[in-house]
């Protein structure tokens, strides 16, 4: 493991496989590299050609945080990982890390090019929209001290899993590390503001990203993932939208890694 500091202080810790072009992976909500081995899988595969970087977001796994949140606290940690690769980097995102990674391009960081795996969007009445307040709601829980309401509250109302279902969830090994990174879902909360609202996506967001973007979504996922994901490649006049056959919200590395390696050569 290695760390960089961020603008604000806090520190970011990651791991690098490979040498070469720079390609940092941005985790959604909840991940981290102590509970998603995936982005490590991914990184072994492209190591013959490429540096790649999986790190803990602010408030995860080995990286600190720093107090008030922001969305471009965010923005300058990626960039400092970029810092370290000392070039600029692909970036790629998984769900809600996608659209900060849009944010991040958006804000003139030295990204050559974007890779996103289903971003968290709802524009059709394909899923509930996520309520107006979701981020005050999970303030408040955890304020309050419980944050296995606020995990439980990402869990069916972003996630749209049914509340018997989170219940058993409850029971399983995969609860605690939830919970105890659950301060750090009202920051993707934040990041997606109203992109899961059922209403267009506003046009202004990622105006300025001019970068080749590659929009992704599995063939086998839930509906309106894909007519979100159509959205924002329909959005972006850089972008390019591809199905990947077989797969779901969950994409399996050794699918996700050649697709991003053509991606890349492709420049």
């Amino acid at each position: 493991m290695s760390t960089v500091r961020s603008a604000d202080g806090t520190t970011i810790a990651f791991e690098a496989w490979g040498s070469g072009q720079p390609l940092i992976m941005i985790d959604g909500a909840t991940a981290h590299r102590a509970v998603n081995p995936s982005n490590a899988e991914v990184a072994k595969l492209l190591s013959d050609d490429f540096r790649v970087y999986a790190y803990d977001r602010r408030g995860r796994g080995e990286s600190t945080d720093t107090q008030p949140y922001a969305i471009q606290r965010e923005i300058e940690d990626l960039a400092a990982l970029i810092e370290d690769a000392g070039q600029p980097a692909i970036v790629f995102g998984w769900s809600s890390g996608s659209l900060l990674a849009l944010d991040a391009a958006a804000a003139g960081l030295p990204i050559t090019a974007l890779a996103l795996f289903e971003p968290p969007v709802v524009v059709d009445d394909g899923r509930p929209p996520l309520p107006s307040d979701y981020v005050e709601q999970l303030d408040a829980y955890v304020a309050a001290g419980d944050r296995g309401a606020a995990a439980e509250l990402f869990m069916t109302a972003a996630a749209n899993l049914p509340p018997e279902f989170v219940a058993g969830i409850r029971q399983s090994p995969y609860w605690a590390p939830v919970e105890e990174i659950a301060h750090t879902i009202s920051y993707d909360g934040r990041i997606m503001g109203t992109t899961m609202s059922g209403n267009p996506l506003p046009a202004e967001r990622w105006a300025a990203v001019d970068v080749p973007v590659l929009v992704m979504h599995g063939d086998a996922t839930a509906p309106y993932l894909i007519s979100g994901a159509e959205a924002v490649a329909k959005l972006l006049p850089t972008a390019r939208l591809l199905p990947v056959t077989g797969e779901n919200h969950n994409v399996e590395p050794p699918v996700l890694a050649p697709v991003l390696r053509e991606f890349a050569h492709d420049l």
